[in-house]
């Protein structure tokens, strides 16, 4: 029977809102835009992150990775003595690797500037000198060939593993794979290709690896180039002695990673005199990451629930209007007999109505802005399912919310004086 008479109920709601056409779409559209708006903002916000934490997480939770990083003061005494020593040394990572139970493997990077060529064609890469393992944890998907094995380390081989980019650049219309080329005129036979996905430059999280990469043993590295770089300056020329630039330390479980951390910070500070290296622990970033995000997502659907509260202003107004023209039709329901809930339940379903229409149209508008953003802007967008049902929830919230006032007016007037209204 309720059942019944709710349909009724509804049916008189839509119709009365049909006799005014115009100004019911009007007051639906605040809603649809307050809807479509909240979507489409979470949907950046979320985008923006998802592309974020992505690019952390590829960095490996279970990692540690610690870069040389010259000091402030080091150009002072560099141009007193034209020789700068910083960095990493080779027996920090014996010290790490012996020191703590609970690494699983630390994978240690020499790089270098060099000049690779093939030929008359000629680009700079960054040379790498490291171990296989590099590619466990830094994981790019192996286009062509194969990477680094223990043999080539044992054997000491004269064999380079490049990224897509120099690749193409350097081997264009040429074979590939097996394929000698020179870098910083010493020759290397391709054995293998890689994507690279290198991160935003000069941010917290950039990956490891470059889009133009050449990797090479690290013994091969340092027995063909040395552990000085020669760099021209305006005075002459200045050397630097960096035994290793890098180090990626891999922690078992990821559980230890942070007392790890916190084990080699406190090493390092003891064999380092001075601040020469810098460590980045992905794990805590990412946890930061997060925690970022969800304050951009309540501060972006705070904003755009501001166009909901215009919304529901905007029914509650409409509803007024309605209240003033229907006071002779609340007067003669009351003559016959209804009760005041009744008329409330009137009022509060012709604005839920207008709510819900308005919220289902949102979100249908709030992807396909998303979509037109993604499209002229190129900011990655991801709707999610949360943001659809918060805005619908939140569109029928302010649809009972802000129509319960003009409802209880309606149903608080005098009949007779309802009656005599003209």
């Amino acid at each position: 029977m309720r059942q019944i008479r709710l349909i009724r109920h509804v049916r008189l709601g839509v119709k009365t809102l049909l006799l005014h056409k115009m100004r019911s779409l009007l007051t639906m559209l605040g809603v649809v835009f307050g809807v479509g708006s909240v979507i489409a903002m979470l949907s950046v916000g979320e985008g923006a992150s998802r592309q974020a934490l992505d690019q952390i997480r590829k960095l490996g939770s279970t990692n540690i990775i610690i870069d040389a990083m010259k000091p402030v003061d080091e150009d002072v005494q560099a141009q007193r003595s034209r020789l700068s020593m910083y960095g990493l040394a080779y027996d920090d990572e014996q010290r790490i690797r012996n020191s703590f139970p609970a690494v699983e493997r630390v994978v240690p990077a020499k790089t270098l500037r060099r000049e690779g060529r093939l030929n008359d064609r000629a680009m700079d890469l960054r040379l790498v000198g490291t171990s296989p393992e590099w590619f466990a944890l830094v994981q790019r998907p192996l286009i062509a060939g194969r990477t680094m094995t223990h043999q080539d380390i044992d054997q000491a081989s004269a064999v380079v593993v490049l990224t897509e980019i120099g690749a193409r650049r350097l081997l264009a219309n040429n074979d590939v794979i097996g394929q000698n080329i020179t870098i910083g005129g010493q020759a290397f036979q391709v054995v293998g290709i890689v994507q690279s996905e290198a991160g935003s430059a000069g941010s917290d999280f950039q990956t490891p690896d470059e889009s133009v990469d050449a990797y090479i043993p690290i013994a091969l590295a340092r027995e063909r180039f040395g552990d000085y770089n020669v760099k021209r300056t305006s005075g002459g020329q200045e050397r630097e002695l960096i035994e290793l630039n890098k180090m990626i330390v891999q922690v078992r479980d990821q559980k230890d990673v942070e007392l790890v951390a916190a084990g080699v910070t406190r090493m390092l500070e003891v064999f380092h005199k001075k601040k020469d290296y810098k460590m980045s622990v992905p794990l805590t970033l990412l946890r930061q990451a997060e925690a970022q995000q969800r304050i951009w997502n309540w501060t972006l659907g705070s904003i755009a629930g501001i166009s909901l509260l215009v919304g529901g202003i905007g029914i509650m107004n409409i509803m007024l209007a309605s209240v003033t023209e229907r006071i002779r039709e609340i007067g003669i329901r009351r003559a016959i007999g209804a009760k005041k809930r009744q008329i409330v339940g009137q009022f509060l379903i012709e604005t839920v109505v207008l709510s819900v229409l308005g919220g289902f149209i949102g979100t249908v508008a709030g992807p396909t802005m998303a979509i037109i953003i993604r499209q002229l802007s190129g900011i990655p967008t991801v709707v999610p399912l949360y943001s659809i049902i918060l805005s619908v929830g939140i569109s029928v919230t302010i649809g009972i919310v802000f129509g319960l006032y003009p409802a209880i007016r309606a149903a608080n007037l005098d009949p007779i004086q309802a009656l005599r209204h003209e």
